[in-house]
């Protein structure tokens, strides 16, 4: 079985966000990042976000974001819940970049004539933010494994969790949740 994506404690969180902000495209960055860490989305959903499906037309980050079937893994539509904590961070994003043409990609490309990221191009640009900011076998999926992770460790019912990822298969999602010591402390203390 292939390694899993490592998940981030929150100071490793910490310490990618402060190296995205020391580097070009900082506020881009900083989106890529908490929209995988809070969101749980996958790398391929970001890349085909339009910037439409996530700022409405008062400019305004909305509370619910809906994949297309054909841009989720699944080929099922399902909503992404934002949290307020999320909407906060990508309404930063969305003060300095506002494109005229709102169908197009939420996550721009620096390069000239291009329809933003494709999803391995993305990847990549997570795997060199991650590896920038010091931390060894991180990837595009560490977001969305620290997500579930996260989401676990506060008791969250894995059918829940299901859903925020959109599994079909209940065994998929619990390979997601990694058992870090948080949680082995706090079930020991249940005994």
């Amino acid at each position: 079985m292939a390694k899993q994506a490592k998940t981030l404690n929150q100071q490793e969180l910490r310490r990618v966000l402060d190296y995205v902000a020391t580097r070009k495209h900082a506020l881009r960055n900083r989106a890529l990042i908490t929209i995988s860490m809070y969101s749980g989305m996958r790398c391929g959903e970001i890349s085909n976000l339009l910037y439409s499906d996530v700022i409405d037309a008062e400019g305004k980050v909305r509370n619910e974001i809906r994949l297309r079937a054909e841009d989720t893994k699944t080929k099922e539509a399902r909503t992404v819940f934002v949290s307020e904590k999320l909407q906060k961070e990508l309404q930063q994003y969305a003060k300095v970049y506002k494109p005229k043409d709102v169908n197009v990609k939420f996550i721009y490309s620096q390069k000239e004539d291009s329809d933003g990221f494709t999803p391995n191009t993305l990847c990549q640009l997570y795997f060199n933010i991650y590896k920038g900011a010091g931390l060894q076998n991180c990837s595009s999926h560490s977001g969305r494994r620290t997500f579930a992770t996260e989401i676990a460790n506060k008791g969250v019912s894995i059918r829940v969790l299901q859903k925020l990822l959109g599994h079909k298969n209940i065994q998929t999602t619990s390979i997601y949740v990694d058992a870090n010591d948080d949680m082995l402390r706090k079930a020991v203390n249940l005994a």
